[in-house]
């Protein structure tokens, strides 16, 4: 039976003692070891990836339902962290955990969290983040220049500028890509004459001024959901963003782009649409495509739209030269915004978007009394978001202590752990790679051999011209075993977390060879650098034994499907 957490006596010399800096180091020292301890344990414990607790136990675990009124004892508290967080918690870092952008990290990053949490500095303003803020200053300027690459003399005339800003540290993806947008925003309906500005008015007001019945945000239909949000928040509304189609590649289609482009003109009753922002994706969450961002800044520039670029996911690959040409065209971007908690491989969560201008931040510049006075030099003047941790640390040290040599390597391991994969599901029967993988994510379905092979021959009926009544039959039986292949894709998938040896995600597409059909498909993120070739040919093998064993049980609708 559980001992009941000794309470202690509160006091204001107890709580004093709480508070850094204690009177010597042993409490650190104390307290760090089993902190240490504890993680060396949860990293090393034998078992599943997930703890085998189901969630209403766990409800019931956290059901504490008022403030606790007296102290606890330290070591207590951190033994029910043990107990209740720790031990229940993902094992994301294991190298069979292969579903998700969130993976390993270097050990040095604990460290890191320590620095940022005891220091406790606020990157709003100067005075609570003095040398923080030359920092991510710093650290800004270095991606600002792997994306933009402009001349030295723009850098160092500009690195530590406080009367400008090349970019912001956010707290994620979304906020950083939501302040690309709101800059977009306020440039498509800025002050003109006696029109103060969208952001003094509104979007109702700018619209009228401006002579426009909406204004639309577009981009693919692989677009991170960040963006629908984004335009809700900023008044634009989710209806006003336009998804396009992607091609064969999940890159965005330019025809139908510009199709939809040229269609935004003149509407009923003379109404015209203002395009705000056409959005490039370097490397889309579900499947690491890259759309042809080239092509997009064109588009973007003939139609006066601000042309934004999601690379949260792959900008980190502008470090290793040998991926820049997937890139091309992103130097010409008005912003770009990256994650630091995924190719970088920093812990959650940290954002960072970047302005080639870098006057364009002044469009959302603002000043209080009390903090960010107008002629300061604080960060929190250029910033949509007040108050903000020292997380910029852990990118501008792990830039450092890794290199850009070091990221090319992992990169390059990334890249041979996700050929490997690929070419273990190719030589197995029963599995069908669907995406062509250009920055370290593969999706793919089990399927057994036969019912493939069948799929096909129905394909190439289909796609006979000369027998109309046979490609119909054949489309119609195409779609009926997709269905059936998708149930089962999806009942393996709840097998896996069952066995829980292993992890993959899985999304829904249709963008495959069988679109416009949605396919139910596996996806696999390969760039947890523990994750090896035999590692993975043991997550092949349980996928394909539990798969086999489900399929005895969708067999004969199969069969009845085919006769």
């Amino acid at each position: 039976m559980n001992k009941s957490p000794k309470k202690v006596e509160t006091s204001l010399e107890y709580l004093r003692k709480l508070f850094i800096m204690p009177d010597s180091p042993d409490k650190f020292i104390e307290f760090g070891n089993d902190l240490l301890e504890m993680l060396h344990d949860f990293f090393q414990e034998k078992g599943g990836i997930h703890s085998s607790i189901t969630l209403p136990e766990l409800s019931e675990i956290f059901n504490q339902t008022a403030v606790p009124d007296s102290p606890d004892l330290i070591k207590d508290v951190l033994s029910e962290i043990k107990t209740k967080v720790i031990r229940h918690s993902v094992k994301v870092g294991n190298p069979y955990y292969i579903g998700h952008m969130t993976s390993a990290i270097p050990y040095f990053m604990i460290l890191l969290e320590m620095i940022i949490a005891a220091l406790n500095q606020n990157q709003v303003k100067i005075e609570t983040a003095k040398a923080s803020s030359f920092v991510e200053r710093e650290l800004v300027a270095w991606l600002h220049r792997l994306v933009f690459n402009r001349t030295d003399r723009f850098y160092e005339k500009n690195i530590q500028n406080p009367r400008i800003a090349l970019g912001n540290v956010t707290t994620d993806g979304t906020l950083a890509n939501m302040t690309a947008l709101l800059v977009a925003r306020e440039k498509a309906f800025p002050p003109d004459g006696k029109f103060p500005g969208l952001r003094m008015v509104g979007v109702d007001r700018a619209l009228r001024h401006y002579g426009y019945d909406r204004g639309v945000i577009i981009v693919s239909e692989r677009g991170h959901y960040s963006i629908k949000k984004a335009a809700n928040l900023l008044g634009i509304g989710e209806d006003n963003v336009l998804n396009i189609n992607v091609d064969d590649n999940n890159r965005i289609d330019i025809k139908k782009l510009r199709r939809k482009v040229n269609s935004l003109g003149q509407g009923k009753g003379g109404n015209r649409t203002k395009i705000i922002a056409i959005v490039g994706i370097a490397g889309t969450t579900e499947t690491g495509s890259v759309d042809n961002l080239q092509e997009l800044g064109e588009t973007a520039r003939e139609v006066g739209a601000h042309f934004h670029v999601d690379a949260c996911w792959g900008g980190s690959a502008l470090l290793v030269d040998g991926y820049r040409p997937l890139f091309r065209g992103i130097e010409e971007a008005d912003s770009v915004t990256i994650d630091a908690h995924k190719l970088l491989y920093c812990p959650m969560t940290m954002g960072i978007v970047l302005f080639r201008n870098e006057k364009d931040l002044q469009f959302i510049r603002h000043s209080t009394q009390y903090v960010i006075r107008r002629n300061s030099v604080d960060t929190g003047r250029f910033t949509f978001e007040g108050s903000r941790p020292f997380a910029c640390l852990k990118p501008w040290a792990a830039l450092k202590v890794i290199g850009r040599e070091g990221y090319g390597l992992l990169f390059r391991q990334a890249n041979k752990t996700t050929d490997n994969l690929k070419k273990l599901l190719d030589s197995c029967d029963n599995f069908e790679t669907l995406t062509i993988s250009e920055l370290f994510i593969l999706t793919y379905r089990f399927i057994p051999g036969t019912v493939r092979e069948q799929l096909l021959a129905w394909k190439g009926v289909e796609s006979s011209s000369r027998d109309m009544e046979g490609a119909k039959e054949s489309r119609q039986k195409i779609k009926k075993v997709n269905h059936l292949i998708n149930g089962l894709n999806i009942k393996l998938h709840k097998a896996l977390r069952r066995d829980d040896t292993t992890f993959v995600s899985r999304t829904t597409l249709e963008s495959t060879r069988y679109r416009p059909q949605n396919i139910v498909v596996l996806r696999a993120v390969l760039i947890n650098p523990l994750t090896d070739k035999q590692i993975l040919k043991e997550i092949v093998d349980t996928q394909n034994r539990i798969g086999l064993k489900i399929w005895h049980e969708f067999e004969a609708a199969y069969r009845r499907m085919v006769t």
